[in-house]
């Protein structure tokens, strides 16, 4: 029998590829990826990101559990330009992550959620789940977390806990890239989450794994000189570490990848995390124009300020909103 969560999943019919950005409220997008003074025209980013992309990245979710008039009122957002769109949602980092994380190794030992952080962090997934907006629960692990029999058991035990929802893990150590943690996934239909990141030391290099059928791909970025910037602090340096935009090369190296993860899957997720001044914006597009053969729309700021977009974007007509302006800022992705 299907519980209510997964009784409201989006129902897909044919393959299909989503593209989108990781967050999108960022004060630094404001005049490149959205018009100047947006807020004054009193127009929602969710209203105008959701013109270009049939998905984006939750971050807020991941620094404390989503507040469900929040929640209604994204949805209400993105169903008004494309009510096709699917959120994805990170995990409360309360359930994957240390709370002195920036200090210290995580590991199934530091981790320590509490009932009450369920309780309200299902309030949030299912207030979208409602909707009908829900796409993925992604579930991010730190490098530190790492295959080991104490983790195994404790990962085993979240995915059962949040069953219900269409579950995607992130794992960025090596350690988890062998035959059996794919078997497990396979076992239990979670997907598992192909990312790009600074290889440095263990690190996950590339991969094109497909366990369920959900497919994912997040790109970082190749940022090498600032990954480990403190991400604890307000500084510049946490905004650095997401500061590169992807070459032609990279982006093409990718669309193949993509492209056989898409073959295995039903539905194939691909976020650009690289956000600093909206590079996930670029990117995001130049991989949608890659993937679909077909020249896309873009915010006609964001092809002033990247020109070479030109070759592959027209810019988007202006569109002026009468909707009020009703902003719960997202916090800083990770």
């Amino acid at each position: 029998m299907e519980s209510p969560a997964q009784a409201r999943q989006p129902q897909v019919h044919e393959k299909e590829i989503r593209i989108g950005t990781a967050g999108w409220s960022y004060k630094d997008w404001d005049g490149i990826f959205y018009p100047s003074g947006m807020q004054r025209r009193k127009q929602h980013p969710l209203e105008y990101l959701a013109r270009f992309f049939d998905t984006t990245e939750i971050n807020t979710s991941f620094y404390g559990p989503l507040k469900p008039e929040w929640a209604k009122l994204w949805c209400r957002k993105v169903a008004a330009v494309n009510k096709n769109f699917l959120f994805t949602a990170k995990l409360y980092r309360a359930f994957t992550h240390s709370p002195i994380a920036v200090m210290a190794p995580t590991s199934a030992a530091t981790i320590r959620p509490t009932d009450e952080d369920e309780a309200r962090t299902r309030e949030g997934l299912d207030a979208i789940a409602d909707e009908g907006h829900l796409g993925v629960l992604l579930i991010q692990f730190p490098v530190s977390f790492k295959n080991t029999s104490l983790n195994r058991d404790y990962l085993e035990r979240l995915l059962r806990q949040f069953n219900e929802y269409p579950r995607v893990v992130e794992v960025r150590d090596s350690s988890w890239n062998n035959p059996a943690t794919l078997a497990t996934f396979a076992q239990k239909d979670v997907g598992f989450c192909n990312i790009d990141q600074p290889v440095l030391g263990r690190s996950l290099a590339p991969t094109e794994h497909v366990t369920s059928a959900i497919g994912y791909v997040r790109l970082h970025g190749r940022n090498y000189e600032h990954w480990f910037a403190d991400q604890g602090s307000d500084s510049d340096n946490r905004n650095d570490r997401y500061n590169y935009l992807y070459n032609q090369r990279e982006l093409a190296g990718w669309k193949e990848r993509i492209e056989s993860v898409a073959e295995r899957a039903h539905t194939t997720y691909v976020i650009t995390n690289n956000h600093f001044e909206s590079k996930a914006g670029v990117n995001a597009l130049e991989l949608k124009a890659m993937i679909s053969g077909k020249r896309v729309l873009a915010p006609p700021t964001l092809i002033q300020k990247y020109p070479e977009l030109r070759s592959i974007a027209d810019p988007a007509e202006d569109s002026s909103a009468s909707t009020t302006m009703e902003l719960p800022l997202e916090g800083p992705p990770s």
